[in-house]
């Protein structure tokens, strides 16, 4: 649990780096330089494995596992330029609340349907809880800024097709772990599907600033610790913990994104923004303590 919330921490930086960041830069160039740089972060880690005997082969599990890899990369492809399109549309606080909230409903409805274990009410309310904190905490401290265009209607379809994508490749990477893979192999091959075919979505985009002193820094920090780094650790806590409770405990992202805002970017926290910071840390609490109950089989003989 903790290896999960210190990968969500890492999450969180990604708008205070994109924030300092250079000028010149869009969306998705930047979400595909982070996610290029941080797949080549978990294929080094895979060498480096392998090169120690810990990951003694490679090819044989992806190729025995490659229609799941696939699938996964396809929820990976799916999440990175759905979520900058919602954000766009929606705005930032609604796009995030949305995208990132609704990831734990699909994420225990997939692992029902997939998996065959059902949530307890303990987890539902946990995760409750848990988005309706983060939704108070981001729309609290949205209000305090100025207001830009309104989002649209489908901003919301799209910030919910992110949360989807999202829980699909952590499923589909849960089901990969089970069968015997290693963690970082199973995440180093999702996200090279995901990562090609998010490169290839932004082959037209400007990547002119990344040559700059600030641009390569913001591409490094996105890529190797926001993403890279973070996706090690997610993914030590996804092979011990359900696909949900994975994916809730990330919820924990707003809170470090919050604070790196109050500490680098001289924001401050409005007085409503608390009320959501507690009820945040109360759901992951309540999640955390109750994480080896959040999910029992199914039995056999269950109609479903």
């Amino acid at each position: 649990m903790l290896a999960v919330v210190a990968a969500a921490a890492l999450f969180g930086t990604a708008g205070a780096a994109r924030e300092l960041g250079p000028d010149g830069t869009t969306p998705l160039g930047v979400g595909a330089a982070r996610i290029v740089i941080g797949t080549a972060v978990l294929w080094s880690a895979v060498w480096w494995a392998h090169s120690r005997g810990s990951i003694p082969a490679v090819a044989a599990p992806i190729r025995s596992n490659r229609w799941v890899i696939l699938i996964g990369g396809l929820g990976v492809a799916i999440y990175t330029p759905m979520f900058f399109e919602a954000i766009e549309r929606a705005g930032v606080a609604v796009g995030t609340i949305v995208g990132v909230g609704s990831g734990p409903f699909f994420a225990g409805a997939l692992e029902w349907a997939w998996r065959g274990v059902r949530p307890s009410p303990w987890w539902a309310l946990g995760t409750a809880v848990t988005v309706t904190g983060g939704a108070v905490l981001v729309l609290a401290q949205d209000a305090g800024r100025p207001t830009t265009e309104p989002g649209d209607a489908v901003g919301i379809v799209v910030a919910l097709a992110a949360g989807f994508g999202y829980a699909l490749y952590s499923v589909t990477s849960k089901v990969v772990m089970e069968r015997g893979v290693d963690p970082v192999l199973t995440l180093a091959a999702t996200f090279l599907v995901g990562s090609t075919a998010v490169a290839l979505l932004a082959v037209g985009e400007p990547f002119g600033w990344i040559t700059s002193g600030t641009g390569l820094l913001m591409a490094l920090q996105l890529g190797v610790l926001a993403t890279g780094f973070a996706y090690l650790l997610y993914g030590y806590g996804l092979q011990r913990l359900s696909s949900a409770t994975t994916v809730t405990l990330v919820l924990a992202e707003p809170l470090t994104a919050t604070m790196l805002a109050v500490l680098v970017l001289d924001e401050s926290i409005v007085a409503g923004a608390w009320i959501g910071i507690v009820g945040l840390l109360v759901g992951l609490l309540i999640v955390g303590r109750t994480a080896h109950v959040s999910f029992e089989p199914v039995p056999d003989d269950h109609p479903g």
